[in-house]
């Protein structure tokens, strides 16, 4: 269980490793999503391109434009 309520389903597109961080690409619902996470968390969750995912927000601000 996790307490964050913005959980959004997605693929991952694809994936670039750094020498500590990567990029995870995702699409959710024909939006891309991209988060950048530790290569070790993409290493132990074993997360590989097109893996269905949850993409998790948690965020103490959120901005709409008009």
């Amino acid at each position: 269980m996790i307490s964050a309520r913005n959980q959004l389903p997605g693929t991952v597109k694809s994936i670039t490793l750094g020498a500590v961080m990567a990029e995870v690409v995702m699409d959710v619902g024909g939006t891309e999503v991209v988060a950048a996470i530790t290569r070790t968390s993409v290493e132990n969750l074993g997360i590989q391109v097109d893996d269905k995912v949850q993409a998790v927000i948690k965020a103490t601000e959120v901005m709409i434009q008009k």
